[in-house]
């Protein structure tokens, strides 16, 4: 399995981005796929998960802010990242929760002030 990330880049405060990570290497996306990040000198932390159904959950710092979303189709898990700040700058990455594939190199999201 192998999961690449896409779309991150440099924003100012209040930007947008939408990212992308492809699951290639699986028949199907296993029932929960997630986004997690991990910025300078912290430790990874998840931020969303998104279940074949389509209930999400969110660490209560993005609430309201981004919007995880799966096409199965595509094996792919979005991440619509909105009114960024800048303590939302880490490299960004998806995975499935628990017992996880092999990391990606996952995006950087870069936040100015």
């Amino acid at each position: 399995v192998q999961l690449q990330a896409s779309g991150g880049g440099l924003v100012q405060a209040g930007g947008s981005l939408r990212l992308s990570c492809v699951a290639s290497g699986l028949i199907f996306m296993p029932n929960t796929m997630a986004w997690y990040r991990q910025a300078p000198g912290k430790q990874r932390e998840l931020v969303a998960t998104v279940t074949n159904g389509g209930t999400t959950i969110y660490v209560d710092s993005v609430k309201g802010r981004f919007t995880i979303s799966r096409d199965n189709a595509k094996n792919t898990v979005y991440l619509q990242v909105s009114s960024l700040k800048p303590e939302d700058t880490a490299v960004y990455y998806c995975n499935k929760p628990g017992v996880s594939y092999p990391w990606g190199q996952g995006t950087l999201v870069t936040v100015s002030s």
